[in-house]
């Protein structure tokens, strides 16, 4: 499992995980498609919005490994923001590779591209 050295491993002062520690030795979590409903918690929609915005910091639209990435968060983001950079795409492997769709990420959150955003891209410490 590669690990992404520099990814930000949690939100800022939560308990929401942005990378794992270790492979699971059962095998990956698979990666799903969650619905994102209206009335989610502030909270969870910050957390979206700043593990977006580490993602395109860190990857760019350039493909990248799945890896220490934590499964739950990059499901939140799947099918939209987040998708297969290759096929056949395999849900339960740290090897699959995905890339950052800019511009659903940009209808999704448009504050990480217009600077108003904590968590825009640029903001970033490398």
């Amino acid at each position: 499992m590669l690990k992404h050295r520099g990814f930000p491993g949690r939100l800022p002062s939560s308990d929401f995980q942005f990378t794992i520690r270790r492979a699971n030795p059962k095998g990956a979590t698979p990666l799903v498609a969650r619905k994102r409903y209206a009335d989610r918690r502030a909270v969870d929609r910050r957390a979206d919005e700043a593990f977006l915005g580490a993602l395109i910091a860190h990857f760019g639209e350039e493909p990248f490994e799945r890896g220490n990435l934590d499964a739950g968060r990059l499901s939140w983001l799947m099918g939209r923001e987040v998708v297969p950079a290759s096929e056949p795409f395999d849900p339960v492997s740290y090897e699959a590779l995905l890339r950052v769709d800019m511009r659903a990420a940009q209808a999704s959150f448009p504050q990480l591209f217009d600077g108003s955003s904590e968590f825009a891209f640029d903001t970033w410490e490398e």
